[in-house]
């Protein structure tokens, strides 16, 4: 390739409609603390996720650690290993610990017929991740959570606009965490929010990321800052209305490569799952059976200008920041996904021919 490929490129608005939206900024001199921007893009998200609240953050990380301060869970937390770091460091820094249950082998999400199994006294929540926009078992979740009294927190980051029969994506669990980063299939430049079903939550949110100020001269928990600002809420109100057609821009590079690799040999596609209205956030491929390795073809494709990324590599239960702390589990089938896969180049703006490229750099 002559020009380099990353594994994603942001989504930007037109230039003069984002120069357009914070022109009334240099009027008001309100740049965060809950402007006008910040609250317009909260009513905004609430109309396209259908949902009745939400909470906007600096960034989704720090949304996902203080929703779960909130809930004041203790104990131990049912997640997956198979996600980003951000997820398992939101528990542990909760004072929490994780306890790692396998992913199914066709969507790579949690497998609900492991969870019951790890469950003890000191369970109090679950952190299931929709992974590559694939969506979790969620009725077979929700049956465990209303059995054993549980807190499901839903780790959206990469599910944001997905819809199953219809409904949004951010109205399962007792709340989702949606990261607005400038990789994502929407983006805030950085950011993130929690939508959740309890109105109460929305005060004890809102304190939370701004040091646990509660009023004028009172600080009633021990906080930090999260707050988005105003520059990203108007990012994010510009991408906002232009959404759609970044996933269907998406979605056209997205079957273009089912087009190039479906039936190569050693190369496994993800399938797509019933009554889901995707968003096409990852194009991720399993090596299992290739003629050549995962890495050997991550350093080909780099070679060639290409960008690839082993996402996610390696298992959050086996970083070295948590070596020795945790029971690492059971996890065969998220390790071997985790040697094998590689998410390649995706995002709206990507040309066709480009991904032909791509494609037949991978089977030469």
């Amino acid at each position: 390739m002559n020009k380099p490929i990353q594994v994603t490129n942001s989504s930007m608005p037109n230039f003069e409609d984002f120069t357009d939206e914070i022109k009334d900024l240099w009027e008001s001199g309100w740049l965060t603390n809950s402007g006008k921007k910040h609250q317009k893009l909260e009513l905004e998200l609430c109309k396209y996720l259908d949902i009745s609240n939400i909470s906007l953050f600096a960034n989704g990380h720090l949304a996902l650690e203080y929703v779960l301060t909130a809930f004041n869970l203790s104990g131990e937390v049912i997640t997956t290993p198979f996600t980003f770091a951000s997820t398992t460091h939101a528990i542990v820094r909760n004072g929490l610990t994780p306890v790692f249950c396998d992913i199914n082998p066709v969507d790579f999400t949690i497998d609900t017929d492991q969870i019951e199994k790890l469950i003890t006294d000191k369970t109090t929540a679950i952190v299931p991740v929709h992974v590559y926009g694939n969506v979790c078992n969620i009725k077979e979740i929700e049956r465990i959570a209303n059995i054993y009294n549980l807190k499901v927190i839903y780790d959206a980051a990469h599910a944001f606009g997905v819809k199953i029969n219809d409904q949004s994506i951010a109205n399962f669990g007792d709340a989702s965490m949606f990261s607005f980063h400038a990789t994502k299939v929407f983006n805030s430049i950085e950011g993130g929010a929690v939508a959740f079903k309890e109105p109460n939550l929305s005060p004890i949110l809102k304190s939370y990321k701004n040091f646990g100020i509660t009023g004028p001269e009172s600080i009633d928990y021990i906080g930090g800052n999260g707050k988005m600002n105003e520059f990203q809420a108007a990012m994010g109100l510009c991408n906002l209305r232009n959404i759609d057609e970044e996933i269907n821009k998406r979605k056209i590079v997205f079957e273009r490569y089912i087009e190039n690799l479906e039936g190569t040999k050693g190369i496994k596609l993800l399938q797509p799952q019933k009554a889901i209205k995707r968003n096409y956030s990852y194009f991720p491929i399993v090596l299992d059976g290739y003629w050549n390795s995962r890495n050997k073809l991550h350093e080909h494709l780099k070679i060639n200008n290409v960008f690839a990324r082993k996402y996610f590599y390696p298992l959050t239960n086996r970083l070295s920041c948590y070596e020795g702390r945790f029971n690492k589990g059971k996890t065969p089938i998220a390790e071997h996904i985790a040697e094998k896969v590689l998410t390649l180049p995706l995002y709206a703006d990507l040309a066709l021919e480009d991904v032909d490229q791509i494609c037949k750099i991978i089977k030469s």
